[in-house]
């Protein structure tokens, strides 16, 4: 109990004693705080007396720099105001004159109006009296000439006109010579050139064939019992048979080449093999149409190797084939046709155009040929629609339209094409006119020519490929007529169809007769 207040006494003299101690610290701490506080206040002070010193200083320094720089700046404004006053008077110096000067024009531009009013006036009056004069000299002329002034303007333009019909013809003249003379030079250099390349050979043929026969004896086998064996090979073929007194021979006569191919073919089989029958006639008619069909295929073939032209259709190349046995006018169509094809491509190559182009649209140009028998329309609508199924070129299209003139040439593939198929048609021997056709051909260029005005007689020669025309000399004079002659040629080539070219040949004659007594 004793060691327990011990205890409590220790620890509340401990706690008083460490009360004692904390309270002098804290005395002590304040003490040193106040002292350093006020030791801060002085320095504080100092430093701001320092800082009104120099800002004192730093003020008077700028006070006076600002004093020089304003004194410097007003120095330099004064300068350019009177620099600027200056510009300013000698501007308003040169205004001033200027605007002198402009009054001293201003009084010479009246003084010159005034004048040039007198002179208009002086004019007017010699215009009055002009007209007066005019007037009183077309008066006198009138009475002179007897003529009014509407007669003598007729009679003017009258005769202005006579000048320039003449002037018209001899220019006309002039430069249908000069062109003439160059297109004929260059046309015969390309065309010769082109003949000269392409020489074929034209053999007219007939509506007929022959097959020659081992023996007579074979004539009666052919003809068979009751002549059942030749009415079998003609129902089957198209084809007439004739058995005549021809030693050896028989003939077959058919227009269809086709079918006359097949007949002679057939014929030629059933000769070799002795057994003729209808039964093997019939066969050997249908081994002659194969025949036929396969070497219509060759001869497409070989038209397009010989021509060089690649990428046709296979049905385009069978009926180009087929045209080796069609004819127009005993010229044979695919040999006409290669013709074409080989002269158009040679004429594109020497004058730069596309020569595969040119021979494409030559060995197509005459397509319909081969199948006009079977469809209506003429050949050339036929080619154009059969070329316009199997997707040729519109070019080749156009040249096929206008080989013959139905449309109007636009290319110059379509003109090579035209000028080939007139050469080929023209050359000598290559085609025989019917002689009615041709008869009525001569007949109808007279009948052109006669019916325009002031022509009296006209003569067809030289086979229709030249005219010569009589003209009524008071009706058409010396200047009239080469434009007559252009004229009577653009008809016949309008209203005609024709090979080659037809030379229009106008006469006038005057004479005068006087008898002496």
């Amino acid at each position: 109990m004793q060691y327990a207040i011990y205890v409590v006494i220790f620890v509340v003299a401990a706690a008083v004693s460490g009360l004692i101690c904390f309270k002098a610290g804290i005395k002590y701490r304040k003490s040193q705080a106040e002292s350093a506080i006020g030791s801060a206040e002085k320095e504080a002070e100092r430093i701001i007396e320092t800082a009104k010193e120099e800002a004192d200083s730093k003020k008077k320094i700028a006070l006076v720099e600002a004093k020089d720089e304003i004194h410097k700046s007003r120095t330099e404004l004064e300068k350019e105001i009177k620099e600027r006053r200056n510009e300013l008077s000698r501007q308003e110096r040169r205004i001033q004159q200027k605007e002198e000067n402009l009054d001293r024009k201003n009084d010479a531009l009246e003084k010159k109006d005034e004048q040039l009013q007198k002179k208009l006036k002086n004019a007017d009056e010699k215009l009055e009296e002009a007209d007066k004069i005019k007037l009183t000299q077309m008066e006198t002329l009138e009475k002179i000439s007897q003529f009014t002034m509407d007669q003598a303007k007729e009679h003017l333009l009258s005769m202005l006109e006579n000048e320039l019909v003449h002037e018209k013809a001899l220019k006309i003249q002039q430069y249908e010579q000069q062109l003439k003379d160059e297109c004929e030079d260059k046309a015969r250099n390309l065309i010769s050139l082109a003949i000269t390349k392409c020489a074929a050979d034209q053999v007219a043929e007939t509506a007929v064939s022959v097959v020659p026969l081992p023996s007579d004896e074979m004539k009666g086998r052919i003809i068979g019992r009751e002549g059942r064996n030749i009415r079998t090979l003609e129902t089957l073929t198209g084809v007439e048979l004739i058995i005549d007194d021809t030693p050896e021979a028989i003939t077959l006569s058919c227009f269809d080449p086709a079918r006359r191919e097949v007949a002679r073919i057939a014929l030629e089989k059933l000769i070799a093999d002795g057994r003729i029958h209808p039964a093997r006639i019939e066969e050997m008619v249908d081994k002659a149409k194969r025949e036929v069909e396969h070497r219509i295929k060759q001869e497409g073939e070989r038209a397009i190797l010989e021509t060089n032209v690649h990428g046709i259709n296979h049905e385009l190349v069978r009926l180009i084939g087929r045209l080796r046995y069609r004819t127009s006018y005993r010229q044979n169509v695919l040999d006409h046709s290669i013709e074409v094809a080989h002269l158009a491509g040679i004429m594109a190559s020497e004058l730069g155009v596309d020569a595969n182009l040119a021979r494409r649209a030559g060995l197509l140009h005459d397509i319909g040929k081969a199948l006009s028998y079977e469809i209506e329309g003429s050949h050339v609508q036929i080619g154009v629609d059969v070329c316009r199924k199997y997707k040729e070129s519109p070019e080749v299209i156009h040249a096929i339209e206008a080989h013959h003139g139905d449309v109007e040439t636009k290319t110059v593939v379509a003109a090579l094409v035209q000028a080939a198929d007139a050469i080929s048609a023209a050359r000598p021997g290559a085609r025989n006119e019917n002689y009615e056709n041709y008869i009525k051909r001569l007949q109808k260029l007279e009948e052109i020519c006669t019916s325009y005005e002031g022509v009296e007689k006209s003569y067809a020669i030289q086979a229709g490929r030249e005219v010569r025309i009589m003209v009524i000399p008071e009706q058409i004079n010396d200047e009239k007529m080469a434009l007559v002659a252009r004229e009577i040629a653009a008809k016949i080539e309008n209203e005609m169809d024709y090979p080659g070219q037809i030379k229009v040949h106008l006469i006038r004659e005057s004479r005068a007769i006087e008898y002496a007594k």
